[in-house]
């Protein structure tokens, strides 16, 4: 959510001269922070990572950017696409490892997508998925088997204005899915767009202690202070029971594996340890019948080489952290509280992919926390 200040707040006025960066906010990874304000700022290697494991990282960008395709295929190791998928590669959707957009009205969706559900939970918890169209929407499939949808989404404005007369215009979005390949959606189908967000950092994420993430947790805001965040806590594929989450929109995911692994599945259609199992929903029988890949497509080695090289990506510097217009920003952006949600600083813990990433004073600006920000926003 974004917050534009019109006005200075009561008490949030400071001289220039009162403020200053504060120790280490200019390199929010800590030591993994590298200096790059390119259109690569996102896919740099964390820069205290040791020498002998470049090499680990480079094989897992080869598998990141390469696209897959559909089983058999001369490219051993590199076929198993779909049978359903959204994209050929995981740069498909992460362009140079930064975030999607959603896209303009009649656009096709490149780098965001659809998740379904009905109400209800499965039998791990989480969210019911729609029994002829599963968790996601997956507007492509491989030779003969039909896709199960086009996603669209149009545009409403709405105008308002600001306390202080200031006209505003913002977009409302409608999502709807034409040429449906499996008749309708169930009844009460709730639709999630999720925008493919940037890469950056998750190692670094992945290694704050949990209890420090739990330490912030005030589901019933018990502190009276407005702020709920509350853990959410998703099945685990690697483990047969429920983590505390932290990827993903909806902190659905527990790590960086699971998260690179449920997005091979969900989102190219590839099986793999912890998801051995195409996604074919009972009504999709072409799916099912589908020629596959090597078992699991997405093999332990893919895997490892790209999930490690997830987890080292680092964090580009921050620039102009002196500037004296971007102090008084930080100031607003404590005054008005949004720091009990979007927390600067973490200390990542001795549990870590990599020694690099341990002990680190690091910027992310999250909680790692759920919060209700109301039906028009969920």
């Amino acid at each position: 959510m974004t917050v534009l200040v019109l006005a200075m707040l009561p008490g949030a006025a400071c001289s220039e001269h009162d403020l200053a960066p504060l120790p280490g906010e200019a390199a929010p990874g800590g030591e993994t922070t590298v200096v790059d304000d390119t259109k690569f700022a996102f896919s740099n290697r964390a820069s205290n990572l040791d020498d002998e494991r470049s090499g680990e990282f480079f094989v897992g960008n080869s598998f990141f950017k390469q696209n897959w395709v559909q089983a058999p295929a001369s490219t051993a190791g590199r076929d198993g696409l779909g049978p359903t998928f959204n994209a050929r590669s995981c740069s498909t959707c992460h362009l140079f490892d930064g975030r999607g957009q959603p896209p303009a009205a009649g656009e096709v969706m490149s780098s965001m997508l659809l998740r379904l559900s009905v109400p209800g939970s499965s039998a791990q918890g989480g969210p019911l998925a729609d029994p002829s169209y599963g968790e996601q929407l997956q507007p492509f499939a491989i030779d003969d088997v039909p896709a199960e949808g086009t996603p669209t989404v149009t545009y409403t404005e709405v105008t308002g204005r600001y306390g202080d007369g200031a006209a505003y215009s913002l977009r409302k979005p409608t999502y709807s899915i034409d040429a449906l390949g499996f008749g309708p959606l169930a009844a009460g189908v709730m639709i999630s767009p999720r925008v493919a967000p940037q890469m950056i950092g998750m190692g670094l994420l992945a290694a704050i202690p949990e209890a420090d993430i739990l330490a912030n947790a005030d589901p019933d805001d018990r502190d009276g202070d407005g702020i709920a965040g509350r853990p959410n806590y998703p099945f685990d594929p690697a483990t047969g029971a429920a983590g505390l989450g932290r990827f993903g929109w909806k902190a659905n995911q527990v790590g960086v594996a699971q998260q690179v692994e449920g997005a091979l599945l969900g989102d190219m259609g590839l099986t793999s340890a912890m998801h051995p199992d195409d996604d074919c929903p009972p009504s999709q029988s072409e799916c099912a019948a589908a020629i596959a890949g090597d078992m699991p497509e997405a093999s332990a080695q893919v895997v490892e080489a790209m999930v490690f090289y997830t987890a080292v990506l680092a964090p580009p510097a921050r620039r102009e952290v002196d500037d004296p217009e971007v102090l008084a920003g930080r100031e607003l952006f404590d005054e008005l509280g949004c720091a009990s949600c979007h927390v600067p600083s973490w200390r990542t813990g001795s549990d870590a992919i990599d020694p690099a990433l341990t002990d680190q004073l690091i910027w992310p600006f999250t909680d790692l926390l759920l919060h209700d920000m109301g039906d028009e926003l969920a």
